[in-house]
């Protein structure tokens, strides 16, 4: 049985516990750190960085990204955070992976929590945190795998404007990517909705139900991930700490754009998919009222064909007139069914008239 999408975190910091506890997760992904070195005429990509590399780079006042994928080894996450002077609760926003969409402030960075998809199921959801500041980003991500590859070929292209802006750019390049993975996740619930809708319409099953709950599960899923994303994108893009830049502010604007309209497809979704359960228990309950409506004809049609059995059927002895002489009739016989089949005809015509078959 495929497993359903759950709503429900198990994993959270003890009753009582001190505030910036981290919590280990045995499921957690091995934690490793790719480096990317960004400068106007050159990107270097470093896999498998170590901290002393990431610190010789952002002593280099250069512009790096560090991508940090697996959050299973806290004591690599506790020493990135220092290099970053990161809050503990920040950091425990980070490892903690049950955080709500948001974004924080601090004296001399930001850190940004959404959640992402892979851009094919909801399934693949995760959280994604971005931590940074004028010249450089720190992202963290559950699990390898995630939509952003056509952000890191942008920053391989000699031509991109991704390149020169800075990291406050790269931090709206990866939102908008992230935002635009939701697309075609939508897109797929959306099509497979309207097959159900085919489906329910000429020949409902028992299953269409189930799968109909499983969507309105992943559509609530996905309302959960962008309603305060759109506040966090509106609250960035008010930013006034000078973090980000008007020009980029601008941009985020657009991806705040991006957000309503997937809601609007999330409202849109979620309102058919309570029609299209509305219209199986209407389905359903026409297809009975059609199969009671043969029966209750059927049932009708035989009543008097029944009761002309009974009568002819008693063993009455024939030689009196009054005790069904027909019986002695040579006839008899051939004109009882002819009389039976007369009936049955005339019935069925009647019910043909009033529009019952």
């Amino acid at each position: 049985m495929k497993d359903k999408v759950k709503f429900v975190a198990r994993r959270r910091a003890p009753i009582g516990a001190p505030p910036g506890t981290l919590i280990h997760d045995e499921r957690a992904s091995p934690t490793a750190i790719r480096m990317i070195v960004v400068e106007d005429d050159h990107v270097e990509s470093v896999e498998g960085a170590t901290i002393a590399q990431v610190r010789a780079a952002l002593g280099s006042r250069k512009r790096v990204w560090v991508d940090v994928t697996g959050l299973a080894d806290l004591d690599l996450l506790g020493a990135i955070g220092e290099l970053f002077s990161l809050d503990p609760l920040a950091l425990e926003d980070i490892a903690n992976t049950n955080q709500r969409p948001k974004v924080d402030t601090y004296e001399n960075h930001a850190l940004i929590v959404v959640h992402m998809f892979d851009g094919v199921n909801v399934r693949s959801k995760e959280q994604f945190s971005i931590l940074f500041d004028e010249r450089h980003v720190v992202t963290f991500q559950e699990r390898p795998g995630d939509c952003l590859e056509p952000v890191r070929k942008r920053l391989q292209g000699a031509n991109g404007r991704i390149r020169k802006r800075g990291a406050p750019y790269l931090v709206y390049a990866l939102l908008d990517t992230i935002l635009d993975a939701y697309f075609p996740v939508l897109e797929k619930i959306g099509e497979e909705l309207e097959e159900l809708e085919d489906r329910i319409t000429q020949d409902p099953q028992p299953s269409d139900v189930g799968r109909l709950h499983e969507l309105k599960r992943e559509l609530l899923v996905v309302k959960r991930a962008l309603w305060p994303s759109r506040e966090m994108l509106s609250a960035m893009a008010r930013e006034e700490l000078g973090l980000i830049p008007a020009d980029v502010q601008h941009y985020l604007r657009d991806t705040y754009d991006h957000a309503i309209q997937l809601i609007d497809l999330v409202e849109t979704y979620r309102e058919l998919a309570m029609g299209l359960l509305d219209l199986y228990l209407s389905s359903v309950s026409t297809r009975m009222n059609e199969v009671m409506k043969v029966l209750t004809i059927i049932s009708t049609i035989f009543i008097p064909l029944g009761f002309l059995a009974g009568v002819w059927g008693m063993n009455f002895h024939a030689d009196s007139p009054w005790n069904m002489p027909e019986l002695g009739w040579r006839y008899g016989y051939p004109v009882a069914l002819l009389v039976m089949v007369s009936i049955a005809g005339g019935l069925l015509y009647l019910f043909r008239r009033k529009g019952w078959l």
